[in-house]
């Protein structure tokens, strides 16, 4: 979350700036800054109670070691109520902070000043374009035909077993969705991220932490009895790492790679746009996450989206990269970056990656802090990204390489597969 200090001496940049999220803040900043500014005066107000507290208790000792046992009872008298005072301003102090922390949270990241504004997916901006679509012949299939064809996927299995939104990989698909987790995370290694399997349940503290709670509460699967959350991507438990921690700053960049499966309510998802691997459930992701000096953020950000597009490059997959407008980037980033692959049997772009920029959100949360050389304690900044989720790659391998005699595998993944064709 942002820092009240920054709110209250940025008050007009900061209101100019979440209105490029079509978030209108002027009354919910205007509330914060006087709710600060009733904080501030209650800390002064207890703390000067508390020093006259202080020296009317030395006064009393002094009298008291004097012998004049009448003049101490007279200031004890007179001092009696400094501790009801006390015990009301701690009181009214808790209130103000609980209202002030819960005021704090519904305000979203500064967006970037790069971003611009926009209300949806229409209004983001495409950076680049790589790579050729291929053409394919009339009769070419969707991937969810080709699973069927192909007897690699079986979404109905998964719903008799779960639901809708939990697919059932079978043969050469579970076989290359393995390949394509053992990819992601050689090609992380290489990259210098430190390969690490965190949990994939997650307490409120650490969803509260990265900023999936409160804002994304309903899009989470909660295990009412235990308290928990299935987590929505690794990001999550592989940030939370690191909570509570102070770090040296020889120690940046933290570089760190999860593979991990993923869940998600997608509560509202409906259409064709959704069918087969477009949206779901339960899938798998390989994350990467970067916690960095506030310095180097940015080349970093630039340096993660270089990565994920190495690796659609070495999949020889047609991609374009988004820069999100205000009002379509998530609660918590500063700038995004969204990758996209095409699906020719769809004729349309699928998300694959974001890559994002926290800047101090999560961290100012996490309480992830790092001393200079100066000795002056300092909130890091924290990345993450796609590096790379799997269902709308296959989707797109599926696709893009039908052929009559079936779909050809990348050839970067027949080390990981054992196998050249899917047929």
């Amino acid at each position: 979350m942002l820092q009240v200090n920054y709110i209250r001496e940025n008050r007009d940049r900061v209101v100019e700036r979440l209105a490029v999220r079509n978030f209108d803040a002027v009354e919910l900043v205007d509330e914060l800054i006087a709710l600060d500014e009733r904080r501030r005066q209650l800390q002064i107000e207890s703390e000067t109670l508390a020093a006259e507290a202080n020296a009317a208790a030395r006064q009393i000792g002094e009298l008291m070691r004097s012998g004049k046992k009448a003049e101490a009872e007279a200031v004890k008298s007179q001092s009696g109520g400094y501790k009801e005072q006390q015990k009301q301003l701690a009181d009214d102090l808790v209130a103000i902070e609980k209202e002030l922390h819960d005021k704090l949270v519904r305000v979203p990241n500064l967006p970037h000043a790069s971003v611009r504004k926009g209300f949806g997916a229409d209004d983001n901006e495409v950076v680049l374009e790589y790579g050729h679509r291929p053409a394919l012949p009339a009769e070419a299939l969707p991937h969810w035909e080709l699973a069927a064809k192909y007897d690699i996927i079986d979404f109905e299995l998964g719903t008799k077993v779960t639901g809708s939104g939990f697919p059932v990989y079978k043969g050469k698909g579970a076989r290359l969705q393995r390949a394509m987790i053992n990819f992601f995370l050689d090609q992380a290694e290489k990259a210098g991220y430190r390969e690490v399997q965190p949990p994939i349940l997650i307490n409120e503290t650490s969803g509260f932490g990265t900023g999936q709670l409160p804002d994304k509460e309903g899009q989470m699967y909660h295990i009412g009895i235990d308290d928990l959350y299935l987590i929505p991507t690794a990001e999550v438990p592989v940030t939370n790492l690191y909570r509570d921690t102070i770090v040296k700053e020889t120690d940046f960049p933290i570089k760190l790679t999860a593979y991990t499966p993923c869940f998600r309510r997608e509560a509202g998802s409906y259409g064709a746009h959704v069918r087969g691997l477009n949206r779901l459930h339960q899938f798998d992701k390989v994350e990467v996450v970067q916690i960095v000096h506030p310095d180097k953020s940015y080349d970093v950000l630039e340096a993660m989206s270089t990565y994920v597009q190495s690796l659609l490059q070495a999949l020889n997959l047609p991609y374009r990269v988004l820069r999100l407008c205000g009002g379509d980037m998530g609660f918590t980033s500063a700038l995004t970056y969204d990758m996209e692959v095409w699906s020719a049997a769809q004729v349309r772009w699928l998300e694959v990656s974001s890559v994002s920029n926290f800047e101090t959100y999560q961290t100012n949360r996490l309480k992830v802090r790092f001393k200079t050389e100066g000795g002056k304690t300092q909130l890091a900044h924290t990345l993450n990204g796609s590096a790379l989720a799997l269902p709308r790659i296959l989707a797109a391998i599926l696709e893009n390489n039908q052929s009559d005699r079936g779909i050809k595998v990348p050839e970067v993944l027949v080390p990981y597969t054992g196998f050249e064709w899917v047929d």
